[in-house]
């Protein structure tokens, strides 16, 4: 039965896209990074092992996703989520755990924290480039007390502050170029300033422990595959060997791959494709 991209399903008041590509009876659920959406994985998709179904699902505030729920999803909330589709799709695959998980960068703190809820559901995670496995201390201050978001809303309307402490510590080489580039990017257009503030703020109840992720691994005997870019400035692999190191180095492996942050690319695909499906 072949199952073609492009999917909705209704929840509550909103209607959640996800693309599926593959008719195997081996459930993958991809999820994208910031200010990306579930096309990132469609390269990947359409050269899938016939042995696998791949999942992405665009997060709210991204890709084609409706969402009329406020600035608040959780992780029970997608969890729901990937059991409905499953269900959906269940003349094809499998509808029941445990199923495997790839994520990239923010899709990689999703992962994690889906581990820690359910750890009995998945069989395989593939991080690349993962956030989560450092505390952010400022979006942890933005997003989870009521004076952070505050002064996180109010900045995103008027940015001029920052741009001008941005500048400062550009100037005193206090960050280095690609962070700089990064976080002038966000703040130096309105939409994409809103965008920033809504998908942080919806996004906030994802917040992995990596210490009880690492435990978790190590309990269940559950592969866990972390690949990172060699140059990547933005999340650099030294925090993934650092993670390994909390006692799960022989269930953990870390691979580098010749590039920067972005590990999405039809370039990489005969060692994603690999990593996914061994």
């Amino acid at each position: 039965m072949y199952l073609p991209a492009g999917h909705f399903l209704p929840y509550r008041s909103s209607r959640l896209h996800y693309s599926i590509w593959g008719n195997g009876p081996r459930l993958l659920f991809a999820f994208h990074g910031y200010g990306e959406s579930a096309a990132s994985f469609a390269f990947i998709g359409d050269a899938l092992d016939p042995n696998f179904t791949l999942v992405a699902i665009d997060l709210p505030f991204h890709g084609r996703t409706e969402w009329k729920e406020g600035l608040s999803f959780t992780p029970g909330q997608l969890y729901e989520v990937m059991g409905e589709i499953a269900a959906r799709h269940a003349t094809a695959l499998s509808p029941v755990p445990p199923w495997r998980l790839i994520g990239y960068s923010m899709g990689g703190r999703i992962a994690l924290q889906l581990l820690e809820i359910h750890p009995n559901a998945f069989e395989r995670l593939i991080l690349l480039a993962p956030d989560g496995l450092r505390v952010n201390f400022f979006y942890w201050i933005a997003t989870r007390t009521a004076a952070g978001n505050f002064l996180f809303r109010q900045t995103m309307r008027r940015p001029g502050w920052l741009f001008l402490l941005l500048r400062l510590c550009h100037a005193l080489r206090l960050v280095n170029p690609s962070i700089y580039k990064f976080a002038v990017h966000y703040i130096d257009d309105r939409q994409v300033r809103q965008d920033l503030f809504t998908r942080w703020t919806v996004m906030r109840k994802f917040r992995p422990d990596p210490a009880l992720a690492a435990a978790t691994i190590r309990r269940q005997q559950l592969p866990v595959i972390l690949v990172y870019g060699r140059y990547d400035r933005i999340i650099r692999w030294e925090r993934g060997e650092k993670f390994r190191n909390r006692g799960i180095a022989d269930l953990c492996r870390l691979i580098l791959l010749d590039t920067g942050h972005q590990l999405l690319r039809p370039t990489f695909l005969p060692d994603l494709l690999r990593l996914l499906t061994e």
